[in-house]
């Protein structure tokens, strides 16, 4: 339960600083300029698309920390057994890290009118997506040659569960990707291109972090941190 309060937590604070980035949050009311129009009032009409992206990562974060405390509580019967935790996923971590630097780059470069570079970071993003998710496939063969097969160990189950959702979400994030890099192709980046980089980026910065949760719980430092919070509260 401590686990899913810290998950939900970080998402809050960084849906909290996302929109007071879009300025959804300010109070034109209390800044009047010399027009008496608020110097920011443009701003706090946000773009439908952003506020939908926001309410849909909002979901995405309560279906994984469901996904979460099921994992906590089916642990604590007996016939749970711990899996090992595939090198190759500290590889494709790597990868994932990698693919969400490419996208911020794709940001600056959308932001800059630099569309050369935009199309070579969105590229960049979208290959190092493609290798994480062959990365993912190659980890789930690594846990089936161990004899982890889905109906065998309840760890198992939840490993290929969980993995194969997070796997889904970056396959729909490609798609959206591919339809920006299609608006790429144009003479010059358009509003309409420079937001949906924007979108991809902040999709993809979200799906890397519920990856760094998963992770966390794979490996079982969220059991130890538990323990400790436990220990602490006693």
């Amino acid at each position: 339960m401590i686990a899913i309060l810290i998950f939900l937590a970080i998402v809050a604070v960084i849906a909290g600083w996302w929109l007071a980035g879009q300025r959804l949050m300010s109070k034109p009311w209390l800044e009047t300029g010399a027009s008496g129009l608020a110097p920011g009032t443009e701003a706090v009409d946000l773009p439908a698309v952003k506020v939908g992206l926001g309410f849909f990562l909002a979901v995405v974060g309560a279906l994984f920390a469901l996904f979460i405390s099921a994992y906590f509580m089916r642990m604590e019967l007996p016939d749970w057994r711990t899996l090992a935790m595939p090198r190759i996923l500290w590889l494709n971590t790597g990868i994932l890290v990698l693919s969400s630097v490419a996208m911020h780059f794709a940001v600056i470069a959308a932001r800059n009118g630099r569309l050369t570079s935009l199309r070579q970071d969105l590229l960049a993003a979208g290959i190092a997506t493609l290798l994480f998710l062959v990365g993912q496939g190659l980890a789930w063969h690594d846990i089936a040659a161990l004899g982890y097969y889905g109906s065998s160990n309840p760890a198992s189950s939840f490993f290929y569960l969980i993995t194969a959702v997070h796997g889904l979400h970056m396959i729909g994030g490609l798609l959206v990707l591919g339809r920006a890099a299609l608006r790429a192709r144009a003479a010059a980046v358009s509003d309409r291109l420079r937001m949906s980089t924007e979108l991809c980026a902040t999709y993809w910065h979200f799906m890397l972090l519920v990856w760094f949760v998963i992770i966390a719980l794979l490996a079982g430092w969220f059991n130890e941190f538990a323990d400790i919070c436990r220990q602490l509260i006693a």
